[in-house]
């Protein structure tokens, strides 16, 4: 059994779930889609056992700092997201996505040279075990359509107009 620690953070959307192995964040989730955080971490490590513990490793004391403002923190956030090599590649160009700033699905998957892969792009960030720290609410649909996002549209929006994105007007940019 791999024990790993948790902590719950409240924001203006509800809570964030936040796991990690003690040393690297593992998971970030929403309170409600527990069951999908726990079937990936599950798939991962096997039988669990999620410890609570405040903020482990000063990561929640990041992801607060981000929720007040302070986008760029969470860049120091160590993280381990799994899975198979694809997503690991489409996980980390998340990171290279600047707060404030949006892509379309098909402009990541350019970034990552392989540019009829966008509905691969797609899948990849639907399972996504690290919301907010991996940024996948930052890629939108063809004609900056808000499409998508494990933690459902409402907090997608809630996260891009936090970081400034003026959804109304918006049009993806590169």
């Amino acid at each position: 059994m791999t024990k790993l620690l948790i902590d719950k953070i409240d924001f203006a959307m509800g809570q964030i779930l936040l796991v990690t192995d003690g040393e690297i964040l593992c998971a970030l989730d929403f309170a409600g889609y527990e069951s999908r955080m726990m079937k990936l971490l599950e798939k991962r490590y096997g039988t669990i056992h999620l410890i609570e513990m405040h903020n482990p490793q000063g990561f929640s004391d990041r992801i607060q700092a981000y929720l007040t403002g302070d986008f760029n923190r969470l860049n120091e956030i160590p993280v381990n997201p799994s899975g198979t090599p694809f997503q690991q590649q489409v996980w980390s160009a998340l990171r290279s996505i600047s707060p404030g700033t949006v892509i379309t699905y098909r402009e990541l998957a350019e970034r990552i040279g392989k540019p009829t892969a966008y509905r691969a792009v797609g899948m990849a960030n639907s399972l996504n075990p690290i919301s907010i720290v991996l940024p996948c609410h930052r890629v939108i649909g063809t004609n900056a359509n808000l499409t998508g996002y494990a933690g459902g549209l409402d907090r997608k929006r809630w996260l891009l107009q936090h970081e400034g994105v003026n959804l109304e007007f918006s049009s993806a940019t590169k």
